[in-house]
């Protein structure tokens, strides 16, 4: 069975943006909601979903992390619009008891 990689950006309230790139993303956004990870993300509670790519290459997934990192604000906004126009929180309901 072929593994999923999914690159993913979180935000915030203020619309900052942090660019990952994961294997599990239930697992990784939970890590994230629960600022079980130093860093970054921690630090300026950035905590919700705002958009994912699935791929089955990891070369791939490392090389759209990359790709996206290197992205001005304003494109990063556009790629996420295209899938989230109101910047919702795609995993605001994966984890009910967290909220």
């Amino acid at each position: 069975m072929k593994k999923t990689y999914y690159i993913y950006l979180l935000s915030n309230t203020s619309k900052m943006l942090y660019t990952g790139m994961t294997n599990n993303l239930m697992r990784r956004v939970y890590q994230h909601k629960q600022k079980e990870i130093d860093g970054f993300t921690k630090k300026y509670n950035l905590h919700k979903l705002v958009y994912y790519e699935m791929t089955d290459d990891v070369g791939y997934a490392i090389k759209r992390e990359k790709q996206i990192k290197g992205w001005s604000r304003k494109k990063k906004n556009a790629l996420i619009e295209s899938m989230n126009p109101k910047w919702e929180d795609f995993a605001k309901d994966w984890f009910s008891s967290q909220n």
